[in-house]
């Protein structure tokens, strides 16, 4: 398998749902042999504590604020966990290459969780829940869908991931300056409402 789309891949979907990642990669390995998995998610133990944080995050993500309370404190886990990911995927492939897979593992799960934490915010400002349950079945989904890919077709998981990051990023941006200038509308209609008598 390649290394460096796997490593690119688990990153990405570690930023998106780092147990989510961790448990279908221990299974995928596991139970159904695929080669370059790191023999340490396949433990039962790890195994199971994946999936119990898995059920709580699948819970959590789907409340409108809580799943953005979840992201906060997120952030600091999804991109250590990338890293992890990326450095157990590397093996014993010699120092400079683990340090490599390590950091763009790593860096990939930091900006995937930054354009999932402005999505959601984006996202939270709708009146309705149905969204943010649609969009956190769908980043679950999309999790899973890359991880499968990037263990059939490699490079192709690879592209994908690459182009939903960036588009997410430029979604992000555009939903980011949307939300402020109507909060900046909010806000001026709000002061004038008080000032008059």
């Amino acid at each position: 398998m390649e290394l460096l789309p796997l490593v690119f891949t688990s990153g990405w979907a570690s930023g998106v749902n780092a147990y989510a990642t961790v448990l279908l990669l221990g299974l995928l390995g596991r139970f159904l042999g695929v080669e370059g998995i790191p023999a340490a998610l396949e433990r039962t133990d790890v195994l199971l504590a994946a999936a119990g944080l898995y059920a709580l995050e699948f819970v959590a993500d789907k409340i409108p604020y809580v799943d953005s309370g979840w992201d906060a404190v997120s952030t600091a886990i999804r991109p250590t966990v990338g890293a992890i990911l990326g450095l157990l995927i590397a093996g014993h492939t010699g120092d400079l290459d683990q340090a490599l897979s390590a950091t763009v593992a790593g860096t990939t799960a930091l900006a995937s969780h930054a354009v999932k934490t402005g999505l959601r915010f984006a996202v939270n400002t709708s009146p309705e829940p149905v969204s943010n349950v649609a969009v956190s079945l769908g980043e679950d989904l999309s999790v899973a869908g890359a991880l499968m890919l990037a263990v059939t077709w490699p490079w192709t998981a690879f592209t994908l991931v690459l182009g939903t990051l960036a588009g997410g990023g430029l979604l992000t941006l555009a939903l980011t300056r949307r939300v402020r200038r109507g909060y900046r509308r909010w806000r001026e209609r709000r002061h004038q409402v008080l000032e008059q008598p």
